[in-house]
């Protein structure tokens, strides 16, 4: 059977990206085409040439907020691996619309927070701050609205008495890991019935 080929666009250490590619073998139906950057020192570029995947980076600061012109030249190499699916693992780059388009459908984000709670950013926080019980992380189709589209999976865990932001992002963390690769092989196997863990 033919794979379907995945993008992962990442701009840190790539945690996300590395739960990614090291699900897909065996009888996974996609595997990794491309990873890449807007940070050339990225510490995720180097765990994926580790693993034998192609990276690329494209730096946006010289293009001083031109997102229009930024993204035309992340483009390049994006279109030129021929992804079937792309994935944003802790990609910090707001995509315009024009972008989002080109993949629409095609495109997933993993988002720590349960959406529509707390797009945006500092969720850990606001979650805390607003006395949840409960929190966790969201998969979703990526659309031209930030942290918004379908969801394509979700996992929850407790608030603890004593969690701090820190504490709270690690134990989301170990959930988005599980998660996401767990979407992405729904996702890329065609089914796009939510995933909910636990």
């Amino acid at each position: 059977m033919s794979h379907k080929r995945v993008a992962i666009l990442i701009s840190g250490g790539g945690s996300n990206m590395v739960s990614l590619v090291d699900s897909m073998i065996g009888d996974h139906p996609a595997r990794p085409c491309l990873v890449l950057s807007n940070d050339a020192q990225a510490g995720g570029l180097v765990k994926a040439a580790e693993r034998g995947i192609p990276t690329a980076s494209v730096d946006h600061r010289p293009f001083k907020g031109d997102r229009a012109a930024f993204e035309a030249e992340l483009l390049k190499p994006l279109e030129a691996a021929q992804p079937d699916i792309v994935c944003l693992a802790g990609f910090m780059r707001v995509l315009t619309g024009d972008f989002v388009s080109r993949f629409q459908g095609r495109m997933l984000n993993i988002h720590p927070s349960l959406l529509p709670k707390y797009k945006g950013l500092n969720t850990h926080a606001r979650a805390i701050e607003a006395g949840d019980e409960e929190h966790g992380c969201s998969v979703h189709e990526v659309t031209a609205a930030l942290d918004d589209g379908p969801i394509l999976g979700q996992a929850r865990l407790q608030i603890e008495p004593n969690d701090t932001p820190m504490t709270l992002a690690a134990r989301v963390l170990v959930w988005e890991h599980k998660l996401y690769p767990a979407v992405l092989r729904r996702f890329s196997s065609g089914d796009h019935t939510p995933v909910l863990l636990p």
